[in-house]
């Protein structure tokens, strides 16, 4: 058996960084930042427990453009470093210092918030720049060093005479970079990743008005002057306990996130957590539609408070995804370049953390003001719906709070509800019949028939509900949901007293088949029901199972393997009604012809089924017989 060593050339390591390392070569600046930030940090760590010998002072992190020389200065008044350790970090790659760090000080590591892992974020420099020089000089009693490399395995090393402590990186952009020399490019890239890190970062100055002096004329200007221009928070409301915070400064925190977003959040869900994994955060729950479409990745995702990526699928549960705030963990596993989440134990723990501590707070909003929490219903019930459909543990958290409206306004939970109905609402085999509405307005006529009867009418109208009610009738023992316009209700609920047909058997063979003859062609299924004398004659419905297979099929994108479902409508007949006796009665078969489209044609008119060059004929037809 051989053994041996797998060599690495040195040669090809820039150009995999150039090309493949980063997703995006706009992150150079991120990665930078980053290292700026823990050199701070250490520092910072080093002073408080008496190991650096210095004033940790009010550090800062500057970036400069100079776009004359083509180059890009990032400066700290961090740790630095000494030519031993200039060596020891930059010259062999991936030697991460923070990783070392860590390891020296286990027990402050959290605390410390060191950000880099992979002792590979410096060379990200290299996709932009030419030439790469680091000035830098040690917290320690050693010389300032400068170090130059091309990009090449090549590089020089010397002293320097900087005599602040810190460190200065010069990137020299090259050719194909140029777009990096943009000041109003550095300034966006410095907003979207490390808009909230924990280093005031400078980038250029601005002018601050001063108050006028005393005495000072009514039309003199005030006096100005200018400032650093700090472009971060370095203390942004997610980092601090929700004990410390005003609701004013969770809604102030949600301007900073959305500057172009008006409305404000209908309430917001802090995360705080150290044990079993480290996360903090903040989401909100914006007002919401019924479209699914809406957008998403909106949450934040940040480590150590620099941003990674807006795509949170893995860690935020998919039904959360449509909600909006920030998410930091440390704990977060990512891929080498920091732009992608590598799946593990650990995240599956996070989302449900984050899916438990979601359903606690809604179920405290609806306890402390049930009020409140109804009024905001129909602007969040999207995300709870989808919620209690996508996730078992939430679903079973949800029984608590979520919402069945009615059409007339009324609010109640399962248990009300099943209370509310059992007297009433049952059918047969007392099995309980739940009767809702999924829009008010086309179904309106099949509405009011139902509270004529005294039934309640629940209105259900977002776009996962036939999955949703699919999932409570196989929870729940003996509940029916059946939608208004499924089928009569006189069909669906058991009643005390039955009505009596008026017809006889024969008359009603007899109606059938008149009927038959001439609506055969349109595929209905004909029921003849003796009901109230009142209600219509026509009432055309639609199967709930086949009408909820076809939903299902259009919103869940073919998932349940069917073909296209067809159409299935049914015609009741009520037996009782006037108009159908005059039907059965009448001598001419082109005056009972003439009756029975009218009839049908009101009936397809009320269940929105009358189109195109049929609804044409029908009102041409009705000003005839007007006349």
């Amino acid at each position: 058996m051989a053994t041996g060593k797998i060599n690495v050339s040195v040669e090809n390591i820039f150009p995999l960084i150039k090309k493949f390392l980063y997703s995006d070569h706009e992150i150079f600046l991120r990665e930078l930042i980053s290292n700026a930030t823990d050199a701070t940090l250490k520092l910072k760590h080093l002073t408080s427990i008496g190991e650096a010998k210095v004033e940790y002072g009010n550090p800062i992190i500057e970036v400069k453009v100079d776009k004359e020389n083509k180059r890009i200065h990032i400066i700290d008044q961090g740790i630095g470093m000494t030519e031993e350790e200039v060596k020891k970090y930059i010259n062999e790659v991936a030697f991460s210092g923070a990783e070392e760090f860590l390891d020296k000080y286990k027990d402050a590591g959290k605390e410390a918030g060191i950000i880099g892992h992979f002792g590979l974020g410096f060379y990200s420099a290299f996709m932009v720049a030419e030439k790469v020089e680091i000035i830098s000089k040690s917290y320690q009693d050693a010389p300032a060093v400068h170090w130059t490399c091309d990009g090449s395995p090549e590089f020089t090393i010397t002293e320097s005479d900087k005599a602040e402590r810190g460190t200065e990186i010069i990137l020299h952009v090259a050719q194909d970079s140029t777009e990096f020399l943009d000041d109003s490019k550095i300034r966006g890239l410095l907003v979207k990743y490390n808009k909230f890190m924990p280093i005031p970062i400078k980038f250029g100055t601005k002018t601050e008005t001063l108050p006028k002096p005393e005495g000072a004329k009514e039309d003199e200007p005030a006096p100005t002057q200018e400032v650093d221009n700090i472009i971060n928070n370095p203390n942004p409301a997610w980092t601090k306990q929700p004990a410390d915070l005003k609701d004013e400064d969770y809604k102030q925190f949600y301007r900073e996130l959305y500057p172009m977003q008006f409305e404000e959040p209908l309430f917001h869900i802090h995360l705080n957590v150290d044990y079993p994994f480290n996360l903090t955060g903040i989401l909100y729950f914006p007002k919401l539609t019924n479209d699914l479409n809406i957008q998403k990745d909106r949450i934040q995702l940040y480590q150590n408070q620099v941003f990674v990526t807006d795509n949170v699928e893995g860690i935020v549960p998919e039904f959360l995804t449509m909600l909006r705030g920030v998410i930091d963990s440390p704990d977060i596993p990512l891929n080498v370049s920091r732009s992608y989440l590598q799946a593990d134990g650990a995240v599956k723990k996070i989302s449900s953390y984050i899916t438990r501590k979601v359903a606690d707070k809604l179920s405290s909003l609806f306890k402390n003001n049930r009020e409140d929490f109804e009024k905001k219903w129909n602007d969040i019930k999207v995300v709870i719906e989808y919620g209690m459909l996508s996730e078992e543990k939430f679903f079973e958290k949800a029984e608590s709070f979520a919402l069945y409206p009615t059409v007339d306004g009324k609010y109640y939970t399962f248990e009300e509800l099943e209370a509310k109905l059992k007297d009433n609402q049952t059918d047969k085999d007392d099995k309980l019949v739940v009767l809702y509405a999924s829009d008010t307005e086309a179904q309106h006529s099949y509405i009011d028939a139902a509270k004529a009867k005294g039934y309640e009418v629940l209105l259900m109208d977002s776009p996962i509900v036939p999955h949703l009610l699919q999932k409570l009738e196989t929870t729940k023992e003996k509940l029916s949901f059946v939608r208004v316009d499924a089928d009569h209700i006189d069909n669906l609920i058991k009643k005390k007293d039955t009505a009596i047909s008026k017809l006889s058997e024969e008359e009603k063979e007899q109606l059938k088949t008149e009927l038959e003859e001439v609506i055969s062609s349109k595929g209905y299924t004909i029921q003849l029901e003796a009901m109230d004398s009142q209600a219509s004659p026509f009432i055309i419905t639609e199967p709930e199972f086949m009408r909820r297979m076809k939903e299902m099929q259009r919103t869940g994108g073919g998932m349940f393997g069917m073909g296209n479902m067809p159409d299935m409508y049914n015609l009741i007949v009520n037996t009782n009604h006037e108009l159908v006796g005059e039907i059965l009665n009448t001598k001419t078969a082109k005056k009972r012809e003439r009756l029975i489209n009218q009839s049908l044609d009101l009936a397809r008119l009320s269940k929105g089924l009358l189109k195109g060059e049929e609804l044409t004929k029908f009102i041409a037809r009705s000003y005839e017989m007007i006349k």
